[in-house]
């Protein structure tokens, strides 16, 4: 990361406060070895992972005060994790998965930051069906149905990993695919749900998008 440039800061979640090292911008790029390349990571999309955006601050505001009491919990492209930074300062049990190369990096020197426990990790590939993550109480995620073909895979990316009593909450900012994604939620047996998130006054322009919420008892 010595060639990238950096920016430090801290999130606040009521008396919670998450610091976080991130890209300095969108424009940053530092993949000398192809590594990001050999896994079809442009230049152009290699920094989304490493910044914040406004969708991950709604997931996190939302899972500040949820019940997440003896769940494991699973976060899917979490970025720079900041759900799963506070799901780990609050002691709950949190898998993080990405597939960006870098994204384990940054999680680790992040909760190092934090003065927390490690977190775990698995850089997976929504195609594969061969890691070993293991089967979830809670899976999140935010913003991530960038293509029409990645609702098919996250919803069997979900069902793979998804106990049969199971609860999901996905962040999306309106690309326009959240009820693609609900009716593909629903045929493997969840309910579904879609909610406005109360208050985003910690956003710097409005929210237009929804929390997904899909259930499976």
């Amino acid at each position: 990361m010595t060639e990238l440039r950096l920016c430090y800061q801290t999130v606040e979640f009521g008396k919670t406060d998450i610091h976080l090292c991130t890209l300095r911008n969108r424009q940053e790029y530092h993949d000398p070895t192809g590594v990001a390349e050999k896994l079809g990571i442009c230049s152009a999309s290699w920094p989304i992972f490493g910044v914040i955006w406004p969708s991950s601050l709604v997931l996190a505001h939302y899972m500040c005060d949820y019940d997440t009491d003896s769940k494991r919990i699973l976060e899917i492209g979490c970025g720079m994790a900041l759900s799963s930074l506070l799901l780990n300062k609050q002691k709950a049990d949190i898998t993080a998965t990405d597939y960006h190369p870098e994204v384990n990096t940054f999680l680790q020197r992040n909760a190092l930051l934090n003065q927390d426990e490690s977190i775990a990790f698995e850089r997976v590939d929504w195609h594969d069906s061969d890691d070993n993550l293991g089967m979830f109480d809670l899976i999140i995620g935010s913003d991530l149905l960038y293509e029409d073909d990645h609702i098919e895979l996250l919803a069997t990316f979900i069902q793979a990993h998804a106990n049969p009593a199971c609860e999901v909450i996905i962040v999306d900012p309106g690309r326009g695919r959240k009820n693609k994604l609900s009716t593909r939620m629903v045929n493997y047996g969840f309910s579904s749900s879609q909610l406005v998130p109360s208050d985003t006054s910690y956003l710097e322009t409005k929210f237009k998008g929804h929390i997904l919420k899909f259930k499976r008892n």
